[in-house]
């Protein structure tokens, strides 16, 4: 064997060893972390006192000069995955943390307004009104002002937190609009009936059991979950006409589901402008006399991925993977969405 070559075996020993050992230490933190909730409460309270939150993303928001705060609302909106985490970042979505990050800011005298920055399909129904509202009670509570600019796409559930900013930009390459609800179940009885399965439910009444995958919807039940629908549909065009100063009457034309451009979003009174990013950054700056811009750490802090990548590395349950997976099939879960 070459010198070379067991010089080489040798570093790949090393690094074997030490990665070997890196991983103990993070399985064991993790461990303990999540097993220990005294242990974690410790630690958030320890953060608390620190920086005034527990979550690591929001530890360097500024406390002495004017800024700025940029609110990401990137990918899908809904329920934070793993809300327990003092590590959550914003590579995706983070309900928890943005409604946080609101509060913090509506506390916080050197912040000088929001910047929406939304690149989503929408998501549902529940937590963008949640987020709405907040944003709104932002506004209402500190007199700032919102401005939204909207990225590659901006739909449904993102255009109905886009209506709490006094002003909404797109880029030009923006897809945006589908102004409407859903509602996706799956009727799986044809192929039950194939496999031999008959689901069976013991239920107090016959509409108990509506939305089950085992059994065909009837009338009655598709009428009640079009009811749903409805309501939230006319909130949702309520919101938009309040926050494009429009008729009901005028969003009602426009918001069968399509989707627009941003050319056809500016022509239809959806949005104020097409800007590119930089030019909106500029804007804005003008608008609010402030340079300083502040946003989340991202995922790609070195600190909060390992710890966040810790947390996860827990084992799911069978439990746990089969709610994941209805919660992808979105059964029953009424949604600002833009489907694909």
């Amino acid at each position: 064997m070459s010198k070379k070559q067991t010089t080489g075996l040798i570093v790949a020993a090393v690094i074997f060893v030490i990665v070997g050992i890196i991983s103990v230490i993070t399985n064991a933190l993790s461990s303990k972390m999540t097993s220990s909730k005294t242990g974690t409460t410790d630690i958030n309270k320890m953060l608390e006192d620190l920086a005034g939150t527990s979550n690591v993303a929001l530890m360097d928001m500024p406390t002495m000069e004017d800024f700025i705060a940029v609110v990401p609302i990137n990918g899908t909106i809904q329920a934070t995955a793993d809300s327990g985490s003092m590590y959550a970042t914003t590579a995706t979505y983070n309900h928890d943390l943005l409604m946080e990050y609101v509060d913090l800011l509506i506390d916080n005298e050197y912040n000088k307004g929001i910047v929406l920055r939304l690149n989503t399909p929408g998501g549902t129904v529940y937590e963008a009104d949640e987020l709405y509202m907040k944003l709104m009670e932002y506004k209402e509570t500190t007199g700032r002002p919102i401005w939204a600019y909207m990225e590659s796409q901006c739909c449904s559930g993102g255009v109905y937190l886009a209506a709490a900013a006094n002003e909404q930009y797109a880029n030009r390459i923006t897809t945006t609009g589908s102004i409407g609800v859903i509602m996706s179940t799956y009727d799986m009885s044809g192929l039950y009936e194939k496999l031999g399965i008959k689901e069976v439910n013991i239920v107090s009444a016959e509409n108990k059991d509506m939305g089950s995958a085992g059994k065909p919807m009837t009338s009655e039940q598709k009428a009640i979950y079009q009811s749903f629908v409805d309501e939230y549909y006319n909130r949702f065009v309520e919101i938009v006409a309040t926050g494009r100063n429009m008729s009901v009457d005028e969003v009602k034309v426009l918001a069968d589901g399509r989707v627009y451009t941003a050319t056809q979003a500016v022509d239809n009174g959806l949005i104020d402008g097409i800007k590119s990013s930089e030019e909106f950054d500029e804007y804005v700056k003008e608008q609010s006399g402030v340079d300083v811009f502040y946003e989340p750490a991202s995922q790609e802090d070195p600190w909060a991925q390992l710890f966040g990548m810790m947390v996860q590395t827990k084992e799911k349950s069978e439990s746990e993977v089969l709610v994941e997976l209805m919660n992808q099939l979105e059964s029953g879960v009424p949604m600002y969405y833009a489907e694909p």
